[in-house]
């Protein structure tokens, strides 16, 4: 059974045993994770998710794309040119399930962007004072 999943911005159609490079996730090499933005699952089509769905997957490395380069030269008079270099970081992972229902029964966590800001529930969010309260004192 093949899935359609969403993560950093692009779709993956998957089954069980392929390997995928995404964008990179806050996750170490041997981590399973899993996504839970499944838009397709068989024959079974989201509207815009298929609730229940998830695809789990076991994190093989962190690793970084081929170098992209681009030049950049100012034209006439100017002799000024520029090289600049990029290297994406990616993560490998390896799809091990994909399930068309249970995803909130697993207990495996969720995918996550490594740039993705995720709340901490041990910080408490700070209480303001009332605007009167604060003018007073």
């Amino acid at each position: 059974m093949f899935a359609v999943l969403k993560t950093g911005g692009k779709q993956y159609k998957v089954q069980a045993g392929d390997v995928l490079r995404v964008e990179k996730l806050n996750a170490a090499a041997g981590d399973k994770v899993q996504f839970n933005e499944i838009l397709m699952v068989g024959s079974t089509l989201g509207a815009p998710l298929v609730d229940g769905a998830c695809v789990q997957a076991e994190v093989i490395d962190q690793i970084k794309a081929d170098k992209v380069l681009t030049y950049v030269k100012r034209r006439r008079k100017h002799s000024s040119q520029r090289t600049r270099g990029h290297r994406q970081q990616l993560t490998l992972l390896r799809v091990t399930d994909v399930l068309e229902n249970g995803a909130d029964k697993t207990g495996v966590k969720a995918a996550v962007g490594a740039r993705t800001k995720v709340e901490s529930a041990e910080k408490p969010a700070k209480a303001k004072k009332p605007a009167k309260e604060a003018a007073e004192a």
